[in-house]
């Protein structure tokens, strides 16, 4: 059965409600007594009330309401000294001292992260969920078939891949070109060396790709499995395991990493849909990129007009991707149930997130740049010619940086994105418990699948959360940022002026 931390009291009289967390994490009030499971109702759209905290060992969520008193080890309250507010830390940095040392000024609750201890679960077998038949190869643009080695991809890529793994063909690659051939369906077999660079740039990783002797094993391990002991009940979960983050040779769709933890087969098949849905829309904003205002070249790039048209340029480049975001969401299951008011006013407070997370997407750590469309190329300093501030300039290609840290694939960009649209904390929504309900099958899926793809990491999901409360900061570093537009007399298209509420 499961339980809920129980409510404690503020010194002014206030209750505070327990805080939830994610049912696969171990809860522990300070460094000795160990708590009990919470139901799961930790959603990322934050409340103004909650810090959240992450060291590399755990995540400490604050109460802010709950200042001037500190948790002690039987769970109440007492006065503290201090009143300090609690900040928020990322990844590896240590928060505040833990309750019943000197110096803790509020009250929280730490997340240990642990495996949950259950017992393993027969995993049951049969067909993966069909493709819907749209998808394209990341690496060639081709048909894809699945997923393969991390990657959604086609067949051809993948045997390529996992040829040149097996047999060390990197070694024995040339490139007749500069070594930054544009990969295609043509293309691919022309530059063996680049299309092993577009493989690993899209994310197939080399631990994913079995031997031939794991090979030899996995099929006598299936051979055994499909002989179970008469006396063993049929297992009637409806759990399967996720859809590749390698596909073994025989074609089928296991993990091969974090064994015992499953997908089910609705989310396998959200996960392909949402996958399948942003391929479709990142294909349709390709071909708008002749529309743009072109970059301007060789005018003298102080000249008025040169400003405008850099600015011009940006732009349209942010209404391509308001556009793109729009018709994302509207094919995220659940979306469209919501009232209209609702779906705008998601919509209006999660573009600019979304965009900033496309925008770390796309960043090149080696360039120090960005790409937008197909080869829209910009540095910072073309960020700051388009007019743009330093102050916000530097955040986005700090978080760029630390998303790329994380390594995300786009089955882990494309949950998340989802999170961050039914945030319901969001100003104007008119049925937040609706909007929570909605999230919640998505941050659940999340949590499988980053178990699943690297279960020793086991704060890599709450540092995508965390992600998700620093999009809030550049959030609103972004609207100081179209007020001082506004200063300098540069006036936003009608679209963008609509969905970030600028009102002339």
């Amino acid at each position: 059965m499961q339980t809920r931390p129980s409510s404690t009291t503020t010194k002014k009289g206030e209750a505070a409600p327990a805080i939830s967390v994610p049912q696969s994490f171990r809860m522990k009030r300070g460094p000795f007594e160990q708590w009990y499971w919470a139901h799961f109702s930790f959603y990322v759209g934050v409340p103004y009330y909650l810090a959240v905290g992450c060291s590399d060992s755990s995540v400490r969520i604050y109460d802010r309401r709950m200042l001037g008193t500190r948790a002690t080890g039987n769970g109440s309250p007492q006065p503290s000294t201090s009143s300090a507010s609690p900040t928020i830390k990322e990844e590896g940095q240590e928060t505040d001292a833990p309750p019943g040392s000197e110096g803790a000024s509020s009250a929280y609750i730490v997340v240990i992260l642990e495996p949950e201890d259950e017992p393993e679960r027969k995993r049951k077998k049969g067909p993966a969920p069909k493709m819907l038949g749209h998808e394209l190869c990341r690496v060639c643009g081709d048909k894809a078939s699945g997923f393969h080695y991390n990657v959604l991809s086609c067949e051809g890529c993948k045997g390529f891949f996992r040829r040149s793994v097996v047999h060390g063909g990197a070694g024995r690659y040339a490139c007749r070109g500069s070594g930054t051939c544009q990969m295609d369906a043509f293309m691919r077999r022309k530059c063996q060396l680049c299309r092993l660079r577009k493989c690993k740039e899209a994310g197939m990783r080399e631990q994913c790709v079995l031997s031939e002797e794991q090979i030899r094993k996995k099929k006598i391990q299936k051979q055994q499995q499909q002989q179970p002991p008469a006396t063993e009940p049929a297992s009637s979960s409806s759990a399967r395991p996720i859809a590749s983050s390698g596909t073994t040779e025989a074609g089928s769709q296991g993990s091969g990493e974090g064994e015992g933890i499953q997908l089910t087969e609705a989310q396998e098949l959200m996960i392909q849909q949402l996958v399948a849905a942003q391929l479709q829309c990142n294909k349709r904003s390709f071909s708008d990129q002749p529309k743009v205002t072109p970059w301007p070249l060789g005018a003298d790039p102080q000249s008025r007009d040169a400003r405008q048209q850099r600015f011009a340029h940006f732009t349209e480049l942010a209404i391509i991707s308001v556009q793109e975001i729009v018709d994302f969401a509207k094919q995220v299951p659940g979306f469209l149930q919501l009232g209209r008011e609702d779906q705008i006013a998601l919509l209006k407070a999660s573009t600019i997130e979304i965009m900033l997370l496309e925008t770390a997407r796309r960043y090149n750590h080696e360039t120090e740049c960005i790409t937008f469309l197909k080869d829209f190329t910009y540095s910072k300093d073309d960020f700051h010619r388009a007019g743009l501030q330093v102050e916000f300039i530097n955040p986005i290609f700090e978080f760029s940086r630390a998303m790329r840290r994380l390594g995300l694939d786009d089955a882990e960009y494309a949950l998340l994105i989802a999170i961050n649209i039914f945030s319901a904390d969001r100003p104007n929504v008119q049925e937040p418990s609706r909007v929570e309900a909605l999230q919640q099958p998505y941050v659940e899926a999340l949590l499988s699948y980053t178990r699943i793809k690297r279960p020793q990491d086991q704060l890599r999901f709450p540092r995508m959360l965390m992600k998700l409360v620093s999009l809030r900061t550049l959030s609103s570093v972004h609207s100081e940022q179209v007020f001082a537009l506004r200063l300098q007399d540069k006036k936003l298209p009608p679209l963008l002026s609509e969905i970030w509420d600028v009102h002339e």
